[in-house]
């Protein structure tokens, strides 16, 4: 086992996801593929980790022993617990230059283009899923309502679904 390539699996994997068990896919294909865990593995450091007090992403660590020992152990703890520093330091950096113009400038042209792609995600999705008026209705009058900041979410999504079943039934 190298064990260059099982740090790079856990940092991969603890870089792709937003911790709790959303890195079990990645840990799962890469490990898996690799021969260097079985499905009996997974299930012991998932179930130790919920039984572990402390946040869920810990099972990795487990995982990292049953697989590799202490030397797992403690690669995967390096690993699940750098993009977490990292962003620490980037943050403090940020703090130091956040004031420079050319941050700014460049802070307002990452908003924009996550704007822009948040707009082309949405048409996309509208797209494809809206194909006739009634939901074109659904869709205006939630909007609507969720602009106006005079209903919770939950009343929005709940007077939304209840307009789909009234326009259009169910089905089954």
């Amino acid at each position: 086992m190298n064990p260059l390539l099982y740090f790079w699996l856990f940092l991969k994997a603890s870089l792709l996801s937003t911790g709790g068990l959303g890195n079990l896919p990645f840990l799962h294909h890469d490990l898996l593929a690799l021969g260097w865990a079985n499905e009996t593995d997974f299930v012991s450091a998932i179930a130790v980790g919920q039984l572990s007090p402390g946040p869920t992403g810990l099972w990795t660590i487990s995982l990292g022993y049953l697989t590799f020992g202490w030397a797992g152990a403690g690669l995967a703890l390096i690993a699940i617990t750098l993009p977490t520093l990292l962003a620490l330091v980037v943050a403090a950096l940020h703090r130091r230059v956040e004031t420079h113009p050319a941050v700014q400038s460049f802070t307002r042209g990452i908003a924009l283009a996550v704007i822009g792609l948040t707009l082309g995600v949405a048409w996309t999705l509208f797209q494809s899923t809206v194909t006739e008026w009634r939901g074109v209705a659904i869709m205006v009058g939630a909007l609507g309502l969720a602009l106006s900041k005079r209903a919770p979410v939950v009343i929005v999504l709940g007077l939304a679904a209840l307009a789909g079943w009234l326009l259009f039934g169910t089905t089954g």
